[in-house]
């Protein structure tokens, strides 16, 4: 069984989204689905902190000893912080993709910029 947790919005290209209030940004990771459909992760790329990044384009790639996946943006705004942890364990995604391994933050443009995302239910069926 899949984790999905409910309170995080998701995108079709099994990402996910969690709004972090106490700074008004968003924190971006891979799903528990990804993770295991990429198999053990060995390198992560992600984009530089200040990096304005636009909804649906490539920022970073993902790879594994499987392949290699393009990471896109799931919203439009400004990265403010990107997980380093991941340059030195980059399997924290396969052993914890929803708490310590997060991708990266972003300071959105506008409030309505999540309003695309898939919540948990529809990203379920996506998935079925």
């Amino acid at each position: 069984m899949t984790n999905i947790p409910a309170e995080l919005a998701y995108t079709e290209e099994h990402e996910w989204v969690q709004d972090l209030p106490e700074d008004g940004t968003l924190r971006v990771g891979i799903t528990d689905h990804a993770q295991n459909e990429l198999g053990e992760v060995v390198f992560v790329q992600l984009p530089e902190v200040g990096d304005t990044v636009t909804a649906g384009d490539v920022v970073g790639e993902i790879e594994s000893t499987k392949s290699v996946s393009d990471l896109f943006a799931p919203v439009t705004g400004e990265i403010t912080a990107v997980n380093d942890e991941l340059a030195d364990s980059p399997g924290l995604l396969n052993e914890a993709p929803y708490e310590g391994g997060w991708l990266f933050t972003v300071r959105v443009d506008s409030e309505d910029a999540t309003s695309g995302l898939l919540d948990a239910q529809a990203y379920q069926q996506l998935l079925d």
